[in-house]
């Protein structure tokens, strides 16, 4: 992310605004979007609306389906990006191969930019930049102090080897306008040898309406500076070299 790596963990990064209505949603709305961007984006989908959300108890950090409205989704041939239209939403997708920062920002502002002159909103409710990373390790067991500087603590009078773990943390950024959302855990592992660990970065315009739709170029860079930072805080060397770093 900040540095350069040849083999870069990101399997998803995605960026989702959810707005204050200019207007009533209209059931025609998603077809002329679609009009607009279907040379890029030919294959329409719908899908059923499912969330997922990570909510703490008592027992830990639980996952939580949640319904939400549908969402038309419209994919590249390839199945590389799409973009998700629902009620007073738009996502933007971007799957592997991650493609650099440089070509995924002006994406996101040209269907956001899309999106307006279709819909007018009146502003942003909630804007999301998040990259999912995968870190995939060749071994039964590791170390993951040797990997990630994030990580469940477990004290030295309990057993050290464990299987699955999750660990969560939410940071506040510019007088809690923004909040910054980590989460690490297990993963399936993709072959019986290896240990897989999904890192999580979240960075959420938490409060309604605290920047004006003018100014959201300057907010999803900020927000991806934060999340570069955040990212090569929470991983060790032994992960730059999985990722093959370029010197």
């Amino acid at each position: 992310m900040s540095k350069k790596y040849k083999n870069p963990p990101i399997i998803e990064a995605l960026c989702e605004f959810q707005f204050i209505p200019g207007q009533p949603w209209d059931l025609t709305i998603p077809g002329l979007i679609y009009e607009k961007v279907r040379d890029e984006f030919p294959d329409r989908q719908q899908q059923i609306g499912i969330g997922v959300q990570f909510r703490p108890t008592e027992k830990g950090v639980e996952h939580k389906v949640e319904p939400a409205p549908p969402r038309i989704q419209f994919y590249k041939e390839d199945k590389t990006a799409l973009i998700q239209v629902a009620p007073d939403l738009l996502a933007v997708n971007q799957l592997k191969p991650y493609p650099t920062w440089s070509k995924f920002k002006p994406m996101i502002l040209k269907i956001l930019q899309t999106y307006r002159e279709v819909t007018n909103p009146k502003g942003f409710k909630r804007v999301e930049l998040r990259y999912i990373n995968k870190i995939n390790i060749k071994a039964e067991s590791v170390e993951l102090s040797e990997y990630v500087d994030f990580y469940p603590y477990i004290s030295r009078e309990l057993p050290q080897l464990h299987t699955s773990f999750i660990s969560r943390v939410e940071i506040p950024y510019l007088n809690n306008r923004d909040r910054m959302f980590i989460t690490i855990g297990s993963a399936l592992p993709e072959s019986p040898d290896t240990l897989s660990i999904i890192l999580d970065i979240d960075y959420i315009m938490a409060k309604p309406e605290a920047i004006p739709m003018e100014a959201i170029e300057e907010w999803i860079e900020q927000a991806h500076s934060a999340i570069e930072k955040a990212f090569e805080c929470c991983i060790k060397d032994k992960s730059r070299i999985l990722f093959e770093e370029v010197k």
